[in-house]
């Protein structure tokens, strides 16, 4: 009796599954026994082969129908194939269900391939740059300094004698199936097929020495605190010439002493005494552009909400603009002269200054919800 596992048990589907289903099972087996995810497991490359015949077979019409009649009993006599099947066979499938493309590049990032070899890329850099509104709305270019890690000057590389420049170590393993080649990645040069070969002193095995290095960045107008840029290829460079890092930019919001933001738009606390807000006046607000004069109208309210449209910040993106908006506040004296108690006295009976809200007058609340919306 053949001790060999089921197909459809393998792949974890039943025997009237469609092909779109038995591909789908596949690659789910696939991805999770691929040796580059398992390096060194032997258990989960044996899985992975397994999973490949599996597939081999019940991804054919032909070889599915003898299998479903037969099972393992004439697969011995080459009734499913009968050939030698190694890693590129099964890789070459496991491509072809991955839409094109070698598989590799699926798990090993941090790099490409070319004819096998792994072309290294460096690693990120992060900074935190601070920035104030005024910059925030107009953009500002900046010139930073970090320190990033760059080739040595006088440092040579040879090819990798381990793997002999291919960037990886085949191994020829004998299976049920035949031979079959294991692919993994050469420990020695990481892939890149070669190793520093001359490097001058306090030069580490990288070949890299750290340098200080004065960027230009461009900050668009409408970033917000918590966003982070990308300067593809300013970051560390990789060993041997490979792709260089990125530089990561985090920006940091200084907080203004008189605007504060809410999105796009800006919001400015004006405080107006109780004689202006009677009888009517003009008053200066800061804004990003320089300031502004604005009219207060006789008899403005305290609480009332002025709009200053176009006057707010950018939209990153360059759709639009947001507002400027203006939060009046009628100042209570806190003290007085006798004097000035004396005429407030005077006035305390007088019509006019008996509250009388208008009918039509929105209160706080509605003020707000109609902002919002």
């Amino acid at each position: 009796m053949s001790t060999k596992r089921d197909y459809y048990e393998i792949l974890g589907v039943n025997k009237t599954a469609t092909p779109e289903e038995i591909k789908k099972a596949y690659r789910k087996v696939a991805i999770q026994f691929h040796p580059d995810k398992n390096p060194g497991n032997k258990e989960a490359e044996e899985k992975f082969k397994e999973a490949a015949e599996a597939y081999e077979i019940l991804s054919d019409a032909e070889k599915r129908a003898q299998y479903d009649r037969f099972g393992h009993a004439r697969q011995g006599a080459g009734s499913y194939g009968g050939h030698t099947m190694n890693m590129e066979d099964i890789f070459s499938q496991f491509g072809d269900i991955f839409g094109g493309g070698s598989p590799f590049d699926s798990f090993f990032g941090g790099g490409t391939r070319s004819g096998g070899r792994r072309q290294r890329k460096g690693s990120n850099l992060r900074i935190k740059l601070k920035l104030t509104l005024e910059e925030i709305a107009h953009g500002v270019e900046k010139k930073i300094k970090v320190h990033r890690l760059t080739r040595a000057e006088g440092v040579t590389f040879k090819t990798c004698p381990t793997c002999q420049g291919s960037g990886q170590i085949r191994k020829v393993v004998n299976t049920m199936l035949g031979q079959m080649v294991s692919a993994t990645t050469c420990s020695a040069c990481d892939g890149s097929g070669q190793i520093v070969d001359k490097r001058p002193a306090g030069v580490d095995s990288s070949g890299l020495v750290s340098k200080e290095e004065v960027i230009n960045v461009k900050i668009p107008a409408g970033v917000a605190d918590g966003m982070q840029l990308s300067m593809s290829g300013k970051g560390n460079e990789a060993p041997g010439g490979g792709v260089a890092g990125d530089l990561l930019i985090l920006v940091e919001e200084q907080e203004d002493k008189q605007l504060k933001r809410d999105g796009n738009n800006l919001i400015y606390d004006l405080y107006i005494s109780f004689i202006d807000a009677a009888l009517g006046t003009t008053v200066e607000v800061p804004s990003v552009g320089g300031r502004v004069k604005i009219k207060i109208d006789p008899g403005t309210q305290s609480g009332k909400v002025l709009r200053l449209r176009g006057k707010g910040l950018k939209d990153i993106q360059g759709y639009e603009t947001g507002d400027q908006l203006i939060y009046v506040n009628v100042w209570t004296p806190k003290k007085l002269t006798p004097e000035e108690r004396a005429k407030l006295e005077s006035l305390r009976t007088s019509p006019n200054f008996e509250p009388s809200p208008d009918a039509n007058e929105k209160g706080f609340f509605e003020r707000m919800k109609e902002f919002f919306n």
